[in-house]
């Protein structure tokens, strides 16, 4: 990478990371283009020569957002074998991740209105599904595949439940917990 890439990847960063702090403070409706280019003393064309639009800009916060999440839960579930433990780690990971950064979370929400967001949520959801199920599998769920959507949706649903609470809901962990437990107990 030559010195003129290095920066505009550097300033690319820069507005993402910029975002996701902005939108911690203002949510959706204030995470304008002028509010970004002002945080960081950019050209507003500075901006769209990266994004191309405001969707596009969404877009790339929602896809660092949650590539962040998905390393932190690639880490919890690192070394656990599939099944009921792994993805009580990896669940775990996940609703800390979405209660620590509210905001964003938040934001993502509202955004998910935008075409492109909810093509991009359907596609993590599908891969996010296929990565949850050799734990079904080994818990020996006769439909490992469906097994882990629903895991998926119930997961993503706990965390709006966490977010609209502002903390922790014990209870609403608890049941994810008890949806693994083996079909005999």
């Amino acid at each position: 990478m030559n010195l003129r890439q290095d920066a505009a990847a550097r300033t690319r960063s820069a507005l993402i990371d910029s975002g996701l702090r902005l939108a911690e403070r203002v949510g959706l409706a204030g995470l304008s283009v002028n509010a970004l280019v002002e945080e960081l003393g950019v050209a507003k064309g500075t901006f769209f020569h990266h994004f191309g639009s405001r969707a596009g800009y969404l877009l790339a916060l929602h896809r660092e957002f949650h590539d962040r999440l998905e390393a932190e839960i690639a880490a919890a579930m690192a070394g656990v074998a599939p099944g009921r433990e792994r993805l009580l780690a990896g669940t775990a990971a996940y609703l800390e991740a979405c209660l620590r950064d509210r905001g964003v979370k938040a934001l993502l929400l509202e955004a998910r209105a935008e075409p492109l967001i909810a093509d991009e949520v359907n596609a993590r959801n599908a891969h996010n599904a296929a990565v949850a199920r050799p734990d079904f599998e080994a818990l020996g769920r006769p439909h490992p595949h469906e097994a882990a959507q629903l895991w998926i949706g119930m997961i993503a649903e706990a965390a709006l439940l966490e977010l609209h609470a502002g903390r922790r809901r014990p209870a609403v962990r608890a049941a994810l917990a008890d949806y693994l437990h083996d079909r005999e107990g």
